[in-house]
């Protein structure tokens, strides 16, 4: 089947006919295989968003999917075509609504009909087609105020021109084109909040630390590239507005050595953006000190939602006109936000912990006491169909491949026997999807060959980090022979990211070790300075499999780094080695760091799961890798060595291809502008069908407070031990509190057998 295009069928064994069931029948006929019991049980918790969706337009090509934009301007031009006075009412009330702290935009209440906007438009726009192009807009605006109209429709007389001419041609016949430009126009985002909470969310000394890694640098980037958008609209816009963007996040006193126990930090390289942590409480009333992981998280994210709202109206004076929310934590507390606010939200989900794990769905009693997925999947599906629009990388990631499914496809019909069946989680044809892929930092992931730019005075701590002899607190292992090539990685030290597979596959491939070192930046080097779960089993097989295959001499683990300047220039050294950059993860959603290494021109590997596959076109700016297969990915990155060792120019072709790609596709200046175009475009479409939101709004409201709330009561809380004197240095220890046994059934689930009686057939 193509992407997103799912058919569930029953074939009969007797005469192998096929007769096609529904996905509820599919997942009944699966939870047999793991509680016959839940499956037959006829009050089994069965929720279906879908049902709620039919009145929404869909997509229906899979070539279209991710191109929600695009398509919500088609939809808003027919839902607006007809009649302008009648149809176009909408477009005025929403017009009439834009202010800024109560100063009226682009039209004030004089214009009450759409024949009296028509009006104005037409005689604003001879006005201004007399005035030289750059006549600024204060020369005019008492005219303009004289026909109802206020500022914001441009900077100069040619710019208003073109804003007016843009509104006029909507209001005649309304087309996409012309939509899906005036809204790009329109002066309604002004302040912004992102959610990114878990792990040590800062701007030095983070990366590494327990669940920090790519998202840090993503939401940094993604906050300096969205002010200088607004910064540049607004000024297009005729207006004087400061904007302000606010990335909220936890605040963590037993901080570690970071800034994540400052309330309040600027954001660096920008002018009006800022930091603000705010704590998590314990059940008392106290802030909580220590870090949490992000699997335990749920307990605490309600109470640091309300606690959230009152800051940001206090610093914004007033509520923000975007929220944008990042992993399962952060896209929770937007959507609970967003709905207490009536503000538009977007989500990011980074990563879907359901599709790392195979069926950790119908296997999610096996997992819960470790990784919580029950509140977790609960979650992403609350966040998912709450949000106005969501932001994803590439398309894999939405709908995958025709060899396999996306990550968000994963959640379009799924099961969790004894808990709750998801006839449909989320459509992944909702026009909701947008692909924005993000880039790098260029002022710090430049090609190797740029001479002129290397940061030279670096190069002795890296010489040192790549090529001393000694063991030491923040590398192992040494590089016997220096004029090898070097395949490099660097990622967070945990299953997924696949690092320990890596070096696996290596110390497994002769020729591969012959050709080349291998060089790894992740994680910590002693298990002992870890309270991760996962990092500690990885550390630990890190050190086996050195052991194992005898490794020393011919490999490097360096401690994860956190100054990104330094490993910019790491990337080029090991681009001056004719190295190569090699991303071996399970699944990566998107893979900033393949951006980065062939920003700087190292010749780039990558896993085909997920969004590298789109980023990389195999055999011509990169290579793709089987994360599933050791044995040929490794023979795939030693035979390129080969080639290169016999062809000098081919590490260059590559290398070159490489850049070539990221130059044409990855740019922070095209996503910021595509995500302020959504912030605009999605605002109006949510007010457009107000009426068909409701219905949903009430649903996933009851599904949070019977589910999800009672799903969170079950994660232990971490507490505090006070320590026993006050001159004591250690650091206070905490314990881990769990809940009486959890019941098998939910609170919805109870409701529903004390009204209909409970069956022989339901699991107790």
């Amino acid at each position: 089947m193509n992407p997103g295009i799912w058919e569930f069928v029953k074939v009969h064994s007797n005469d192998l006919s096929v007769e096609g069931i529904t996905p509820s029948e599919y997942l009944k006929f699966k939870e047999t295989l793991y509680d016959e019991n839940w499956a037959k049980d006829d009050n089994s918790l069965e929720v279906d968003f879908g049902a709620l969706d039919l009145s929404t337009p869909h997509l229906t090509l899979p070539s279209s999917i991710g191109n929600g934009l695009q398509f919500v301007s088609k939809f808003m031009s027919s839902k607006l075509g007809g009649k302008p006075e009648i149809s176009m009412k909408p477009l005025l009330d929403y017009l009439l609504s834009l202010n800024y702290r109560g100063e009226k935009l682009m039209v004030n209440d004089t214009i009450d009909t759409v024949n009296k906007l028509q009006t104005a438009l037409l005689l604003a726009e001879v006005f201004v087609s007399g005035l030289p192009r750059y006549t600024p807009f204060p020369k005019f605006e008492q005219r303009f105020q004289e026909w109802g109209l206020e500022k914001g429709w441009g900077d100069t007389a040619e710019r208003c021109k073109e804003t007016l001419n843009c509104l006029s041609e909507v209001l005649q016949a309304p087309d996409p084109i012309n939509m899906e430009k005036f809204f790009s126009r329109v002066p309604s985002i002004f302040n912004i909040v992102v959610f990114s909470i878990h792990g040590y969310f800062g701007q030095e000394k983070v990366l590494g630390l327990p669940d920090t890694g790519g998202q840090v640098v993503y939401i940094l980037d993604q906050v300096r590239a969205l002010e200088e958008e607004l910064l540049q609209r607004i000024k297009h816009q005729g207006l004087s507005v400061t904007p302000k963007i606010l990335v909220l996040t936890r605040l963590i006193p037993d901080a570690k050595g970071t800034k994540c126990n400052v309330e309040l930090e600027p954001v660096e390289n920008t002018k009006h953006s800022s930091i603000l942590r705010v704590p998590f409480k314990t059940e008392d009333g106290k802030d909580l000190r220590q870090w949490v992981s992000r699997f335990d998280i749920y307990p605490y994210l309600e109470r640091y939602a309300q606690d959230s709202c009152a800051k940001i109206l206090d610093i914004l004076e007033g509520k923000p006109d975007l929220i944008i929310g990042n992993y399962t934590d952060g896209n929770l507390v937007a959507s609970l936000m967003s709905s207490k606010l009536g503000v538009t939200q977007g989500t990011i989900a980074h990563a879907l912990e359901k599709t790392k794990y195979e069926d950790s769905d119908v296997k999610w009693r096996d997992l819960d006491q470790k990784y919580h997925f029950s509140c977790q999947f609960t979650a992403d599906m609350i966040a998912m169909n709450t949000s106005d629009f969501i932001i994803t990388s590439t398309y894999q990631e939405i709908a995958g491949s025709k060899e396999k499914p996306g990550q968000y496809e994963h959640h379009y019909a799924f099961t969790m026997p004894g808990l709750c069946r998801y006839a449909t989680g989320i459509n992944v044809f909702d026009p909701k999807f947008n692909i924005a892929a993000p880039g790098a930092d260029q002022s710090i992931y430049f090609p190797f060959t740029q001479k002129q730019k290397r940061l030279t005075d670096l190069h002795p701590q890296i010489e040192e980090l790549l090529y001393s002899k000694q063991d030491t607190n923040e590398h192992i292992g040494y590089l016997a022979d220096r004029n090898k090539p070097i395949i490099f990685s660097m990622a967070r030290l945990d299953k997924v990211k696949n690092i320990t597979g890596l070096v696996e596959w290596y110390g497994q491939n002769k020729k591969l070790r012959d050709l080349v070192n291998l060089v790894v930046v992740a994680g910590l080097l002693d298990a002992s300075q870890s309270k991760d779960r996962e990092e500690i089993e990885e550390i630990n097989k890190m050190h086996n499999l050195i052991d194992k295959y005898q490794l020393k001499g011919q490999i490097r683990w360096i401690k994860a780094q956190t100054d990104r300047v330094r490993n910019g220039e790491l990337y080029r050294c090991i681009a001056d080695t004719k190295g190569a950059f090699v991303q071996p993860a399970l699944y990566e959603a998107f893979g900033l760091t393949v951006i980065e290494a062939m920003n700087c021109g190292l010749a780039t590997f990558a896993t085909n799961q997920g969004g590298p596959a789109e980023i990389i076109v195999d055999g011509v700016s990169g290579f793709h890798i089987n994360p599933m297969n050791g044995r040929e990915a490794s023979n795939k990155i030693a035979d390129f060595f080969q080639k290169c060792k016999e062809d000098p120019s081919y590490w260059n072709k590559v290398s070159t291809a490489g850049l070539q790609r990221i130059y044409e596709c990855y740019t922070w200046k095209i996503y910021a502008t595509k995500v302020l175009n959504m912030g605009s475009t999605y605002g109006f479409w949510k007010t457009l069908n107000k009426e068909e939101r409701i219905a949903k709004q009430r649903y996933l409201q009851m599904f949070y407070n019977l589910q999800f709330r009672n799903l969170a009561k079950t994660v232990p809380r971490v507490y505090e031990h006070p320590p026993q004197a006050p001159a004591s240095a250690g650091p206070s220890t905490m314990t881990v509190v769990r809940p009486k046994e959890r019941k098998p059934r939910t609170r919805i689930q109870r409701i529903m057998t004390s009204l209909v009686g409970p069956k022989s057939s339901t699991s107790d």
